[in-house]
């Protein structure tokens, strides 16, 4: 079992910038793929990035590649995701999640682990 806790969320202005922490227990990541994504009010869960644990391959949303930069700690077992030049549409709750996997997933139906989710609102 994989437990997953986010942090960082907050308030901030259109241009500014967040880092969300995503911090994993339960057992060791290695072996597992890593994404974020979000769920604006009304939408539908979205893709944001993934990164596979071991060899370190990204992927990145179109709608965000360019100003977010998910990276991570293998040693504190922490998922980061670097969030710069924010926009009003990147108003969301962000979710981390874990499937245990060597390749990268775009779709959230194929995560098996969740955190609870952390709020970031950007104000124009």
């Amino acid at each position: 079992q994989v437990q997953l806790v986010e942090s960082g969320g907050g308030l901030v202005q259109a241009g500014d910038s967040l880092r969300l922490s995503c911090t994993a227990s339960g057992r060791t990541l290695s072996g597992y793929v890593m994404g974020w994504f979000r769920q604006a009010p009304g939408k539908d869960r979205e893709f944001v990035a993934a990164n596979t644990w071991v060899s370190s391959n990204t992927a990145y949303a179109d709608s965000v590649k360019g100003r977010f930069t998910a990276s991570r700690d293998n040693a504190k077992n922490t998922l980061y995701l670097q969030m710069n030049s924010l926009k009003p549409e990147d108003t969301a709750v962000y979710y981390c999640a874990a499937r245990s996997a060597l390749a990268i997933f775009r779709s959230p139906n194929d995560y098996h682990y969740w955190g609870q989710g952390t709020q970031v609102t950007v104000s124009s």
